[in-house]
């Protein structure tokens, strides 16, 4: 049985984002992210001002009228979201962790998503593959996937993109978008990542809050990696201390974009306790422009 305050919270984001996704976001979702092309589906009289290379000549000939083609867009595509569950998204700072931001920000992808008639898939992962969700449409499907979002609960610590990445090339038999949500608190997925990115339209997301990047002055802190169990001391009263803390955190963030860019891929910002539809919007409005 799930928790009544699960339930109430999966019905808050349910009603949150289906609403983002009906009047901010789905128009542009579906203007960046085109189908896999057109197919015929009837023809009809020529019109003047039809383009005149969409005339169907052999009907033209057996009618003694001119007759024109229509196509319609092959538009069904599939959304996948590879999220990151593990420990450090119970990181929060704010109002929200970043597990909670991820809850809200997939489900607005997924809402988007059917309301585009496209199909929806979920992988949950940590070091290894949590749950996976096959791609189904419906509103019906999209609360499954929120449900599991705050629900799951993985066995794994820590995060392994590579695993996921391979997991996604043996299960996916056709092309997808496939957003991968985490805060990238990993190494060596480079190789995986390039795989990934010849068959599916990978673009990443990447979660954080801002303790990950400074720290507050209140003197002597313990420190634990919740992934690794890792337990260190720092003197938060130090300003060497702290700008260290930030120079190091910035090195690493600065790395993983710059991979990235070597892979040409857009990475999505967002942060804990801020309004994740501004960068959505951006990302997508930037996609439609290169289009």
């Amino acid at each position: 049985m799930i928790p009544r305050e699960v339930l109430q919270k999966i019905r808050r984001i349910q009603i949150r984002t289906s609403h983002l996704a009906d009047n901010m976001l789905a128009g542009q979702y579906h203007s960046a992210f085109k189908g896999r092309g057109v197919e015929f589906e009837e023809v009809r009289p020529y019109r003047i001002g039809d383009d005149i290379r969409a005339i169907d000549w052999n009907v033209t000939a057996r009618t003694g009228e001119p007759f024109v083609k229509l196509f319609r867009e092959e538009r069904q595509l599939t959304a996948t979201l590879l999220v990151d569950l593990s420990a450090s998204q119970g990181l929060g700072t704010h109002w929200q962790s970043k597990r909670e931001l991820v809850a809200e920000l997939g489900a607005s992808l997924a809402f988007s998503a059917i309301s585009n008639n496209d199909k929806v898939a979920l992988t949950l992962f940590t070091d290894d593959i949590e749950k996976a969700i096959p791609p189904r449409s419906g509103s019906r499907h999209v609360l499954r996937v929120i449900r599991e979002l705050l629900y799951c609960q993985p066995m794994g610590h820590g995060t392994n993109i590579t695993r996921v990445l391979e997991h996604l090339n043996h299960t996916a038999k056709r092309r997808s978008i496939v957003f991968l949500i985490s805060d990238f608190q990993d190494a060596g997925y480079e190789q995986a990542l390039k795989v990934a990115r010849r068959k599916h339209d990978i673009i990443p997301i990447i979660v954080s809050d801002r303790r990950e990047f400074e720290l507050p002055n209140v003197g002597l802190l313990e420190l634990v990696d919740s992934e690794t169990g890792q337990v260190v001391m720092i003197d938060t009263s130090s300003h060497y201390q702290r700008q260290l803390y930030a120079q190091q955190a910035q090195q690493l963030a600065e790395q993983r974009d710059q991979l990235f860019k070597r892979l040409r891929m857009d990475p999505i910002h967002v942060q804990t306790g801020e309004d994740f539809v501004d960068p959505l919007r951006k990302f997508f409005h930037q996609r439609e422009c290169r289009r």
